[in-house]
């Protein structure tokens, strides 16, 4: 099979290599790819929203599959822009179609989903412009801290959580009023903050079945002891602790029967990811959001624990056969530690020369932001490699990825030395 998987990050070399691996595959390409995905497949020089150019390179390369890595080009509807055109309509794209991709595309899209089919998760409403005022009044109601949303896409920093009530009040109106996130905060959702340990469960479904794919726990802040400003993720780790097997059912039998059965009630058809962001509270989980595909960097520890065959498993996506398909995962644990430009999450430069990469041992590195120039690997974004290694225990594994961290450099390069530290004594 020949198979274009749309994206840049370290999910999608996660993915490149992974599939690379599979005796179905015929051909891999990447649209548009980094250094890294450059070395298990062919980059293509696309925009993954520039659906045009993607149709030009599925009809050209043979493409038999779309493996669509990021939110962007599924709430803008690339699914739905294969199935409406003749060319495309019998190559099967993993991702959902423009109405699932809403449960990420709008946070009040998702509540009032959760809501609808008794998804356990935090008490919400959702204000605009124009209800400003009572959108403070309900912060009155609320006990801090207090959790704004931007109800849009907003690339993972459209989230506020505030100590005060005259501070969550002010940047309440700052959203609203002074389009802080752009158009993504021309609605905002207030939430009830939850508190607990936060961690990631994800599913692949193909709207019939579904497959739990491992727990995950990543780490947003750039500072050690999650201080600082949020990122994209700067590390991650699977499985999570304390995500026993108690819990574990808990969220199957709460939370993903009645997302995946839900979304059949309400006439979605569901092919994909689906990344489910939770609180573990007292042993019990509550839904922070949904993202509709998988999350950057814990695909980068889920994906390599997957023993099975990643290109059969979306074969099954697209046949809805999955509930045929075999799914074996390792038991070893695996850390993933993001490295990232200096100046990251704020204003950082790109084009830093990355050198040592050839010296790394029994630890893969995912390209995130990374381009070839020449002869040579350089930066080209804020997040820059992710260092993942597998082990018999977290710590072996870390220890592995700092290792070989050691060995690679690029001027000005950071990343956090405690990923996993408020896990090791649970």
């Amino acid at each position: 099979m020949n198979i274009l998987i749309l994206g840049s990050g370290g999910r999608e070399h996660a993915f490149a290599l992974k599939l690379s691996q599979s005796e179905k595959l015929s051909n891999l390409f990447v649209a548009p790819g980094n250094a890294g995905t450059a070395n298990c497949a062919t980059n293509l020089d696309i925009d993954p929203v520039d659906f045009a150019a993607v149709k030009a390179a599925v009809l050209e390369n043979k493409v038999d599959m779309v493996i669509v890595g990021p939110e962007a080009p599924l709430v803008a509807g690339v699914h739905d822009f294969f199935l409406q055109d003749d060319d495309l309509k019998s190559i099967p794209v993993v991702g959902p179609k423009k109405d699932g991709a809403e449960l990420e595309g709008s946070k009040e899209f998702s509540k009032k989903f959760m809501k609808r089919h008794a998804v356990p998760t935090a008490a919400y409403e959702a204000f605009t412009k124009e209800t400003l005022e009572q959108g403070k009044a309900f912060l009155e109601t609320l006990k801090a801290p207090y959790v704004l949303k931007a109800d849009g896409l907003a690339a993972g920093k459209g989230v506020l959580i505030l100590e005060t009530l005259e501070e969550a009040k002010e940047e309440l109106a700052d959203m609203l009023t002074n389009n802080k996130f752009g158009e993504a905060s021309s609605k905002v959702v207030i939430e009830e903050f939850l508190d607990g340990i936060e961690l990631s469960v994800f599913v692949l479904t193909d709207g019939k079945s579904y497959k739990v794919l491992p727990s995950a726990k990543d780490y947003k802040r750039i500072g050690e002891g999650d201080t600082g400003l949020n990122t994209g993720g700067m590390g991650a780790i699977s499985p999570v602790p304390f995500a026993d097997e108690d819990f574990l059912s808990k969220v199957e039998e709460r939370v993903v029967i009645p997302t995946v059965e839900g979304l059949q009630k309400d006439g979605i058809d569901y092919r994909g990811f689906i990344f489910i962001g939770l609180m573990n509270i007292d042993g019990n989980p509550f839904v922070i959001e949904y993202n509709v595909r998988m999350g950057d960097p814990e695909t980068e520890v889920v994906i390599p624990r997957i023993e099975s065959d990643l290109l059969d498993l979306f074969e099954g996506v697209a046949s809805q056969t999955l509930d045929q398909k075999s799914f074996e995962l390792t038991s070893k644990t695996a850390t993933t530690v993001m490295t990232v430009a200096g100046g990251y999450p704020e204003a950082y430069e790109k084009g830093k020369v990355i050198t040592g990469l050839d010296a790394v041992e029994g630890t893969t590195v995912f390209h995130a932001g990374t381009k070839i120039n020449g002869d040579k690997v350089e930066t080209n974004g804020g997040r820059v490699m992710a260092f993942t290694s597998l082990g018999d225990t977290m710590e072996e594994a870390l220890e592995k990825s700092y290792k070989n961290i050691a060995k690679v450099s690029f001027e000005d390069m950071n990343y956090r030395k405690d990923i996993g530290f408020d896990l090791k004594n649970l």
